[in-house]
């Protein structure tokens, strides 16, 4: 097993709609533990920064836009494979074809906006985890 930790991301969407607490018990009854917690305006360079592998891709500027759009709730969570797991508990990343069970698939849905408002981030690798926890958590 690998202790590992992850920065997950309530977006804008999530905590527009109070979805905040619903996901944080979805994470803690997981059995991962909540080591850092807090509540972001993000602006653009931290965004432009978090979301660097998709500039110039045509859904940044809506991203980008989106995520600075309200507050974004940024966590800090621990445990044994965290990464793997939250991404699974999160589902996937389209909320129209994630899995019942799932974040995703339970709360979220297709607004037909012209980016995803999918709820959550979860960091996909070790080295994104490391990248990431350190812009958002210093």
């Amino acid at each position: 097993m690998s202790h590992e930790e992850t920065l997950i991301l309530v977006k804008p969407d999530g905590v527009k709609r109070g979805l905040t607490g619903e996901i944080l018990r979805r994470i803690e009854a997981k059995g991962y533990v909540l080591v850092d917690l807090k509540m972001v305006q993000a602006d653009r360079d931290l965004l432009t920064s978090h979301y660097a592998e998709h500039e110039g891709k045509p859904f940044f500027e809506p991203l980008v836009e989106f995520m600075s759009s309200g507050p974004t709730v940024a966590i800090r969570a621990a445990g044994d494979r965290v990464i793997e797991g939250f991404r699974s508990l999160a589902g996937a990343t389209d909320p129209t074809t994630a899995a019942p069970g799932t974040i995703r698939g339970d709360l979220g849905r297709d607004w037909g906006l012209n980016v995803q408002q999918n709820l959550v981030h979860g960091s996909d690798s070790t080295l994104s985890a490391e990248r990431e926890l350190a812009l958002w958590f210093g």
